[in-house]
């Protein structure tokens, strides 16, 4: 349906060049990245990738199984185990490219709403105007050294800015219908990509404060500032529900059941995770389906769309299906609902804290402790006691402890008179005990503590000097 002041014949001339021209950008951007693809596996986590996607493997957490599966699907078309790599390598060249293509229809369709939002026609002049303005915004951003970096290895990056820049398109498309009776199926949409985008990365929910003020400056009549604000808080609000809530305790719960079903019904492992998943999902379609009779419209788009991001985040079964057929990558064995929550919650990587904890070097008093659920050799879970981490003294606690000046940099010549208190407290791996600095010299504490946490350079230099 043309907008005011298009005609129908304008619009499909439009149309029918914005489609031409975006593959033509297409094409340019997937020969691009296609000629100048590492030829196998490059730095950072590329080799593990390629590898646990080739045997459908358990990489680090918090895993990555669409990623996994779709790369698998790639490798499937490799003549040769030697051809591995290139299959994944150009399965990423080809989303990179996808990305380029939906940036451009991104960009056309803002700049088309720009020249005619006062009702102008849409003219020859014009249209050249919107395909040259969205050919060189995508082709600018295709030979950018950071993504042109990552569209031609085996990581995550390309897939997830594929699913970035789908999102934001098809919001756009909503836009371009908003008006119409079944425009809130692109919502649905984009609901369940985001769904199948946490297994690829959770960068993709960072689109939603996009998203969000789109709707906004769609629906309202007048922006305000309140409106902004208020669109701000909800934008914030659905990150949090989606990040913290459906991610997290969706495994949780399920992991609960499962407990309850290995250790008092003596059910198969599990069991329970597998009962929740699809009563959980049965139940918000039905409650959907009755929203939808009794005519309450939000509460239907909100549960339908709540039910397919859940529908999308499934894919991360695969992983427990996988890591219970013991590959030979399998990290943390996340073979029940306790482990993968486990991976999904990078339990393994200790705390980071980024806003708010312990200088670097500051020496521990004590140790952190928490209760969690195993499953044992009898096949039962079982609570442990695991260590999380280092309780610290108040005086070394202070706001941003990870901001470090490099003008304050310790040499490794540095003197014992030259330490502080807080630099001299350094913990020596190799003896898992603790240096702290009393009276000018260094003495060891009467209680050994364990170390789930690295080195800086200054912890480096004060050991050099201890020992």
């Amino acid at each position: 349906m043309p907008f005011c002041g298009q005609t129908e014949t304008q619009m499909n001339s439009y149309k029918r060049w914005n489609n031409i021209v975006g593959w033509i950008v297409f094409a340019i951007a997937a020969m691009t990245y296609l000629l100048t693809m590492e030829p196998s596996s490059s730095l950072w986590d590329c080799s593990e990738f390629i590898a646990t996607s080739y045997k459908l493997e358990v990489g680090h957490p918090p895993g990555a199984p669409l990623f996994m599966l779709l790369a698998r699907l790639a490798t499937i078309l490799a003549p040769s185990t030697y051809y591995v790599p290139h299959m994944v390598n150009a399965m990423n060249c080809l989303a990179s490219a996808f990305c380029i293509l939906f940036l451009f229809w991104t960009i056309t369709h803002l700049a088309r709403r720009i020249l005619t939002r006062q009702g102008a026609e849409l003219t020859k002049a014009n249209i050249v105007a919107v395909l040259g303005t969205g050919a060189v915004g995508a082709l600018a951003y295709t030979f950018t050294d950071t993504f042109w970096f990552s569209a031609v290895e085996g990581e995550v990056y390309a897939l997830s800015s594929k699913f970035t820049a789908l999102v934001v398109w098809l919001m756009l498309k909503w836009e371009e219908q908003a008006d119409q009776p079944h425009s809130m199926r692109w919502i649905v949409l984009i609901a369940y990509l985001m769904g199948l985008s946490i297994g690829v990365h959770i960068l993709n929910l960072l689109c939603i404060p996009a998203l969000v003020f789109i709707y906004y400056f769609r629906k309202t009549a007048t922006v305000t500032w309140r409106g902004i604000a208020l669109s701000t808080l909800v934008s914030g609000a659905m990150i949090v529900f989606v990040n913290n809530i459906i991610i997290p305790y969706t495994v949780w719960i399920g992991a609960q059941i499962d407990t309850l079903f290995v250790n008092t019904f003596g059910l198969p492992v599990n069991s329970g995770i597998t009962l929740f998943a699809l009563a959980l999902i049965i139940g918000l379609g039905w409650a959907a389906w009755a929203a939808h009779k009794q005519g309450r419209v939000l509460l239907n788009i909100i549960l339908l769309s709540t039910t397919m991001i859940l529908v999308g985040y499934s894919s991360y079964a695969s992983v427990t299906i996988r890591a219970a057929a013991n590959p030979p990558m399998n990290s943390n064995n996340p073979n029940n609902p306790h482990a993968l929550l486990s991976l999904l919650n990078r339990d393994q990587y200790g705390d980071r804290p980024l806003l708010y904890g312990a200088q670097y070097s500051a020496p521990p008093e004590g140790v952190k402790e928490k209760k969690v659920w195993y499953l044992d050799e009898d096949g039962k879970y079982k609570i442990a006691t695991v260590l999380t981490g280092y309780t610290h003294a108040p005086e070394f606690m202070q706001l941003f402890p990870r901001m470090w000046n490099y003008s304050k940099a310790i040499p490794a010549t540095t003197t014992a008179s030259q330490f502080s208190r807080s630099t001299c407290a350094v913990a020596f791996r190799s003896a898992r005990c603790s240096f702290v600095m009393e009276e000018g010299r260094c003495s060891q504490p009467k209680k050994s503590l364990p170390l789930p946490v690295p080195f800086s350079n200054a912890s480096c230099a004060a050991l050099t000097w201890a020992s």
